[in-house]
């Protein structure tokens, strides 16, 4: 069975997944830079991920067999190397985090979500990683990881990113793509420095619009002359104070599948303009127009439209802040609970702050607030906590809507686009209390 063919669908846990086609999960999750050899050898990116996720190197690699699971994950339903989460496409790898594995404050490395668009780079080291940075400035730059660190004030900020395509599950009719529900969100601790720093280091000229970003993921396709996605934002915005070039995660080394060893962190926007395996950003006089700029990729309907219907592609907008949205972590959704029930969970809303969250046991005849932390940082999600009483025995949803700074308020249902972005409607999870 080719990888095209492959079907992650069919792939109910890790095992399942790697039976069906040793050599194309392999290449998945290792890298491996030819998934045809059967013998196995991991060599370049492959090495260097597998590497990352067993915590050491491996001495023996050369005589692992193909789609041999690492004996510390074999026990584990789960994607080697991150806790728990649910597959949802092999080429490229895409992966979510049920709502339950995100009640930490801070998410941590192993439940960071995993958003895709091409092959990852075969090589990650950042003791060579290079970062160019030309374009419409007055002194391009070539820069090393030590470069960024020695010249530019390092800082660690907790920093949320959201895939434009959270809640593309629940659209009606569907929406191609990834099918994720609530689990392409994750706000962990990146270190780096800030790209209005390295900007102006280099010195922005006074006709500049937009940044361009590349990584160093190559295309599906395998040519060598096109780009999987190279995106980009409003010079304004990436002069602010939380978009950071990022070479640490949660006090370690970014994960291999999350970006390493180097990636743009945009808080508040849709995650396609974090770039991961940043190589380049370069400065332009126009919108940039690069790979999944243009048509419908990231940008919704000037106006509603009614599902199915056909829009001409002049009549979308690029998707810029993110809307305010809540997440329950704490109860699991379907779980057994007892009369009082402490709920959990994170809330965000683009640049704004939330400025309270509201729950509710009775489908919204009433609503209690819960107590809402600020946000750690500027570009953080908040945490909230609320302890319902139950009245009696039965079926239960908990609801939460968020309110942000600007007074908008998370809606039961919004319109459909054709590409499914933007979901930010109430999240709600079942109770059953005996």
């Amino acid at each position: 069975m080719s990888m095209d063919k492959f079907s992650p669908s069919e792939a109910q846990d890790l095992h399942t997944f790697f039976a069906a086609d040793p050599v194309a999960a392999d290449y998945a999750f290792f890298g491996r830079k030819s998934y045809a050899d059967r013998r196995g050898f991991l060599r370049g990116a492959g090495l260097t991920a597998m590497a990352a996720m067993v915590g050491a190197a491996v001495p023996f690699h050369r005589n692992m067999p193909a789609g041999l699971i690492p004996a510390v994950y074999a026990d584990a339903a789960v994607l080697v190397g991150k806790d728990g989460l649910t597959l949802l496409n092999d080429r490229p790898l895409n992966a979510e985090t049920p709502p339950h594995l995100l009640d930490d404050p801070i998410t941590p490395t192993p439940r960071h979500f995993i958003r895709n668009n091409g092959i990852p780079p075969s090589e990650m080291d950042s003791n060579t990683w290079t970062l160019t940075v030309d374009g419409l400035v007055d002194r391009p730059m070539t820069l090393s990881i030590a470069d960024l660190r020695s010249r530019f004030e390092v800082i660690t900020m907790a920093l949320a990113i959201e895939c434009g395509g959270n809640g593309r599950a629940f659209f009606e009719p569907p929406a191609r793509g990834n099918q994720w529900t609530y689990g392409a969100v994750a706000c962990s601790e990146w270190t780096g420095v800030r790209l209005k720093d390295v900007l102006g280091a280099a010195g922005v000229q006074p006709n500049v619009v937009y940044t361009a970003h590349v990584g160093a993921d190559a295309h599906l396709s395998g040519q060598p002359d096109k780009l999987p996605i190279s995106r980009g934002v409003p010079i304004a915005k990436a002069m602010t104070d939380n978009v950071l070039i990022a070479f640490g995660q949660n006090g370690g080394p970014i994960h291999p599948m999350n970006g390493a060893p180097l990636r743009l962190v945009v808080p508040g926007w849709p995650g396609s303009c974090s770039q991961k395996w940043l190589r380049r950003i370069y400065l332009r006089d126009v919108v940039h127009d690069g790979a999944k700029m243009t048509g419908a990729s990231y940008r919704v309907p000037r106006r509603k439209i009614e599902p199915g219907e056909k829009v001409d592609k002049e009549n979308f907008v690029i998707i810029e802040r993110m809307p305010v949205k809540s997440l329950i972590t704490h109860p699991a959704n379907g779980a057994a609970a007892g009369r009082a029930v402490e709920v959990r969970g994170h809330a965000w809303s683009g640049d704004r702050t939330v400025t309270a969250v509201d729950v509710s046991y009775d489908f919204g005849a009433t609503w209690m607030p819960a107590a809402l932390d600020a946000p750690a940082n500027d570009g953080a999600w908040q945490n909230f906590r609320a302890n319902v009483m139950l009245p009696a025995a039965g079926y239960y949803e908990i609801w939460a809507r968020a309110i942000d700074s600007a007074g908008m308020t998370q809606p039961h249902a919004i319109d459909w686009n054709p590409k499914g972005y933007l979901n930010n409607t109430m999240h709600r999870v079942a109770l059953r209390v005996s």
